[in-house]
């Protein structure tokens, strides 16, 4: 036997699995902006995973760029539809990690016949969430971006700035998961009556918080302030139509840090027209793609409700920014990159943040 020869063999073939052990998943960002690659890059300083990030959103016509990848990551106006997971499957790609907690952006049924898992972020940081929706709501009763731009033009005038004291109020809750808990909780502090409303009321959180469980339609009639907090499904598409804000005690206060597609933007002009609204804050749009994450202060706004909604002086709009603190973005990269780990070793994801249909 050439013992010599067996043994350069075998040399040469656990030097190979070396290789391969030590190679870095590959996973390519779609829709990724600087922060993401501070993050992420901070995140993986091990190396263990290799990045390419890609300015351009993923969906069926650049999924292409996905070749030799064994994951995608993907945020909220990615389009990950079949035809683009069909491209991602013959790719090789097992994995499309969302780095968000909503997955209405991904077709369910196709990736699980198509083998590959969906992971997403439930809980990046429900706190950011809370906190810039109180900051949007407080901002539009004291007219704080109105006063801002009159200062600035040296105009000192009060005259239209308003606003009503919080206490004593009622607000309304549509949607008690964390975050809608969270904001719940912060506008307890103020000294408000606060309604919830939940397709799964949590009556123990309720009665420590001195919370009260209410219908839609109690919510709609007695709330000075309603603000949403519940996920896009086809049972809360156009959540907020023309009938519910009919409905709507006189003048109130509506928050959505949501998601865009809750609320009916026609209904919404019109009621705003009509003064049936005190003001409207709103985190996220029913059409973000192509406006929203982009700057486009050197071009033309095609889309005429989104230009409408934005000559209101009672309406205050920011680019789905809720998430974006550092620790939510911290998180973020942690659960996502340990995910992408977990799947180049062949070991379960983390504990419920598989999206299974």
């Amino acid at each position: 036997m050439d013992f010599e020869g067996f043994f350069e063999k075998t040399l040469h073939a656990a030097t190979a699995d070396a290789t391969y052990v030590m190679k870095s998943m590959k996973v390519a960002f779609y829709d990724a902006k600087p922060y993401d690659e501070e993050f992420f890059t901070r995140q993986n300083r091990s190396g263990e995973l290799d990045f390419t990030f890609h300015a351009f959103r993923l969906n069926e016509s650049t999924a292409i760029t996905a070749q030799d990848n064994q994951a995608v990551c993907v945020f909220v106006n990615d389009n990950v539809n079949r035809a683009c997971l069909e491209l991602l499957s013959e790719n090789g790609v097992r994995l499309v990690a969302l780095r968000c907690a909503g997955f209405n952006n991904v077709d369910l049924d196709a990736a699980a016949e198509l083998g590959i898992s969906v992971t997403r972020v439930p809980a990046y940081s429900p706190h950011a969430v809370a906190e810039h929706a109180i900051t949007l709501f407080l901002t539009l009763n004291r007219r704080i971006h109105r006063s801002y731009n009159r200062v600035r033009e040296l105009n000192f005038s009060l005259n239209g700035l308003v606003g009503f004291d919080v206490y004593g109020k009622t607000v309304g809750i549509i949607g008690t998961g964390k975050i809608g808990k969270l904001t719940a909780r912060i506008f307890r502090g103020f000294g408000t009556e606060v309604l919830a409303y939940d397709l799964y009321p949590d009556e123990k959180w309720a009665a420590e918080d001195g919370i009260r469980y209410a219908s839609l339609e109690e919510i709609y009639a007695e709330s000075d302030v309603i603000s949403l907090h519940t996920p896009l499904t086809p049972e809360t598409h156009h959540l907020i139509d023309e009938e519910e804000l009919r409905s709507m005690k006189k003048a109130p206060c509506l928050i959505n840090t949501s998601r865009g597609k809750l609320i009916n933007t026609t209904a919404l002009i019109q009621a705003l027209k009509d003064k049936q609204l005190r003001g409207v804050a709103l985190d996220v749009y029913e059409i973000e793609e192509g406006v929203f994450f982009e700057d486009l202060s050197h071009d033309v706004l095609h889309d005429d409700e989104l230009a409408r909604l934005l000559t209101f002086n009672n309406v205050l709009i920011t680019s789905h920014q809720g998430f974006l603190t550092e620790e939510a973005l911290s998180e973020i990269a942690r659960v996502t990159c340990k995910n992408l780990i977990q799947l180049s070793a062949g070991k379960p994801f983390l504990e419920g943040t598989e999206v299974e249909r």
